[in-house]
């Protein structure tokens, strides 16, 4: 399926059961959950439900209980991987069905190998039913079996067994080679000391992943004779983690390994797939040798040897190898290795390198970084290369080429790196590096709000001029995205609103015009638009004292007056607030601005919106009704020789704010400018603002006016321009409706 492509039916429904278990469940005494009703669901899709529960993260002792149900919801391929879920409702939620697969991997919630072994060889059909099984970073806790007669040999169907990061015993591992149809195994980083016990299986396995065994204590020669009576092994891989700091050098091992590459061909006669990453001793002789002697080979694992490059591998065209000589072995590596931490460390290391001056989209490159920030979630390691690498792949035009719901995922990976590392200063640069594009913020799908609270959190800390630019631009278009429940939850944090007045504080007493101080006050604009709330924050962190100062000193930079006029007005609206506006100097200094013919119309329509919510409540005026009287008559007589804008300048929310000014009680000055600017907007997007006057009433407050005794003949005419670009619009609209049968 494309990665645009909406969501298919099965995972929506999912979704929906998962975020509704509270409504469809009961509970029983225990606290588990139970479904009120079921019906019988189609075998897949039940494993299908507890993947969506355990990856969305809600599966735990209380949800597991729906699976106690054996009957309408039957598990085969079972995966509670990385949740909480503990001995007792694994017994009973899991343990029942008759499963074919299980993973079990890094559970928490004090679950143990001995636990899982134990109710598994409980149920009759599980002991032969299960053939793929998953205890990857589970601690096994032997000694806890109460019955010595139960272990890994009581599971008599297992074909597959993955026992990576495990406290593996030498014992254990001889039961578990005792199972009679046992083919792939893997025991990386386990504390086993003896492979001999491979021997018992020798003519059954054929897959052995023994990735850095940091306690294995055998000499070079009889590791050798245990792999080479392994006849049936098709895939090895014994490399080794080069980062590790142990008291194990690995020379045993790498010796081993250089017997079998450069021995004769009938040594591990299946052998297709040989992985030797990390493995520093190793020369390229013995390479040329081993590719040379099995034509059959389709995978050489060579990453972090410096044996990539060899000259032998470029004539091998079906062969597969992870290294760092070019970008596809990269990104092998990166698909084999994604739960090694190590090698993908090793890895983005080299792709960083290969993307730094990236000119095409990379989507599958891509996808790759994201699932090993996605597998190593808390790892420093990974997130400061990766975080690197997605600013080579996402940036100029790049990420516009790449599925949405890609780009989308990229981000949330950000966020998270940004959330989890928010004082290590290279990680925080490179996240608002890929941050900071007017794509990603504008048309990509995320968490606004979190990403608005993560970048301001990290602007307060840090005073680099290039950086502090693009985290406020950041800012500033976050901020005009969120939703009105998101603004208004924002518009409550003071500490985000004293962030944003220290930079118009900064750059004004430093007098400087720059993309700074822009971005700060149109966030600081928008953060207060129809928000009450953030107006008395604005004014309680002395905001109007700064704003006054910024209007006197920057009187020659109407793109600034603009942004600061604009937030004033957004006060002026409110009531409560009114009475803080009312200081002689600034009101005729705001007046000064809407007389001057020589500013801007984009200046003196903002200074007129204040003066005209101001004026539009004469019982709530405080200062000398001269000066109010000035208002009145100036409003009118300077918007009538406004010229019409096209450029967009200003947009609204809605137009609430505009109905107290539309009543025919209103002197005219108030009312003119109220319909001046509803027609500039509506002219310059009919379809959004005809809509949303019809929806909140304003196209009969208009009408009233327009056809009121009293109303201005100025008035009236704007009135019925509006009124005829909606009627237009709903007769488009009409027209081009689609017919119903």
């Amino acid at each position: 399926m494309d990665a645009d492509s909406p969501q298919a039916l099965c995972d929506l429904c999912l979704a929906q059961v998962c975020s509704s278990l509270d409504v469809l469940c009961s509970l029983r005494a225990d606290g588990s959950m139970s479904l009120i009703w079921s019906p019988l669901f189609p075998q897949e899709m039940a494993d299908q439900l507890l993947h969506k529960m355990a990856t969305k993260g809600i599966l735990n002792d209380t949800t597991v209980g729906i699976f106690r149900n054996c009957e309408e919801l039957r598990l085969r391929r079972a995966s509670i991987r990385c949740c909480p879920v503990s001995a007792e409702a694994f017994r009973l939620a899991i343990c029942p069905h008759r499963l074919l697969e299980l993973d079990v991997s890094w559970v928490s919630g004090g679950l143990t190998g001995a636990d899982v072994i134990s109710g598994l060889a409980s149920s009759p059909e599980c002991r032969t039913s299960l053939q793929r099984f998953s205890l990857n970073g589970l601690r096994l806790d032997w000694g806890s079996l109460e019955d010595p007669h139960v272990g890994f040999s009581s599971l008599q169907g297992l074909r597959t067994l993955h026992l990576a990061n495990t406290d593996l015993t030498d014992i254990i591992l001889e039961d578990v080679c005792s199972l009679p149809h046992l083919e792939t195994l893997d025991i990386s980083c386990s504390t086993v000391s003896k492979l001999t016990a491979l021997l018992e299986c020798k003519t059954r396995l054929r897959s052995l992943i023994a990735h850095r065994l940091p306690q294995l204590d055998m000499s070079p020669a009889r590791l050798f004779f245990v792999f080479s009576q392994l006849n049936a092994l098709r895939h090895l891989d014994f490399s080794d983690d080069h980062f590790a700091v142990d008291d194990s050098d690995g020379s045993d091992g790498d010796e081993t390994l250089r017997q079998l590459l450069e021995g004769s061909p009938q040594i591990l006669p299946s052998l297709v797939s040989l992985d030797i990453s990390g493995r520093k001793r190793i020369s390229e002789a013995a390479i040329r040798a081993f590719v040379e002697s099995r034509s059959g080979l389709i995978f050489l694992g060579l990453l972090a040897t410096g044996l990539s490059s060899c000259q032998v591998l470029s004539s091998q065209k079906n062969l597969k190898v992870t290294g760092e000589a070019n970008d596809n072995q990269v990104c092998e590596a990166l698909r084999r290795y994604r739960e090694r931490e190590c090698f993908v460390r090793e890895a983005l290391v080299h792709l960083y390198s290969l993307t730094t001056d990236a000119d095409k989209p990379q989507p599958d490159m891509l996808k790759l970084v994201v699932s090993a920030m996605q597998s190593h979630p808390s790892s420093l390691h990974i997130h400061l290369v990766a975080t690197a690498c997605v600013f080579n792949l996402t940036t100029q035009d790049l990420a516009e080429a790449m599925p949405v719901s890609l780009i989308s995922s990229t981000v949330t990976q950000l966020l998270h790196a940004m959330k989890t590392f928010p004082n290590h200063q290279q990680v925080q640069k490179n996240c608002l590096l890929a941050l900071c594009s007017d794509y990603i913020l504008q048309e990509v799908p995320f968490d606004k709000y979190l990403a608005a609270m993560l970048v301001i959190n990290w602007l307060s800390s840090h005073e680099d001029p290039t950086l502090q630019r693009m985290a406020v631009a950041v800012i500033s278009i976050l901020v005009a995205k969120l939703s009105t429940e998101e603004t208004a939850k924002l518009s409550k944090d003071v500490f985000f609103m004293k962030q944003l007045l220290a930079i118009v504080q900064q750059k004004a007493m430093m007098g400087v015009v720059d993309s700074t101080l822009k971005f700060a006050l149109s966030a600081l604009w928008n953060l207060t638009d129809e928000m009450p709330t953030a107006a008395r924050n604005f004014i309680e962190c002395q905001g109007l004292e700064l704003y006054e100062e910024v209007l006197e000193s920057y009187y020659n930079e109407p793109s600034i007056q603009q942004k600061v006029l604009g937030l004033l007005n957004n006060i002026a609206e409110v009531e409560e607030l009114q009475a803080e506006m009312m200081d002689e100097d600034l009101m005729e200094h705001i007046l000064s601005l809407l007389q001057d013919s020589q500013v801007e119309v984009g200046v003196r329509y903002f200074a007129g919106g204040i003066l005209a919510q101001l004026a539009s409540r004469a019982e709530a005026w405080t200062l000398d009704d001269e000066l109010l009287t000035t208002v009145l008559k100036q409003l009118h007589e300077s918007i009538i020789t406004w010229s019409h804008l096209e450029r967009e300048m200003v947009s609204y929310r809605s137009f609430r704010p505009f109905c107290p000014l539309l009543q025919p009680r209103q002197p005219s000055g108030v009312q003119l400018w109220a319909v001046w600017a509803i027609h500039l907007v509506c002219s310059q997007n009919t379809s959004h603002y005809s809509s949303l006057l019809e929806k909140e009433g304003l196209t009969e407050l208009l009408k009233a006016l327009a056809a009121h005794p009293d109303t201005h003949s100025d008035i009236q005419r704007l009135s019925g321009s509006i009124l005829l670009m909606v009627e237009e619009h709903q007769s488009h609209s009409g027209a081009t409706e689609p017919r119903k049968s």
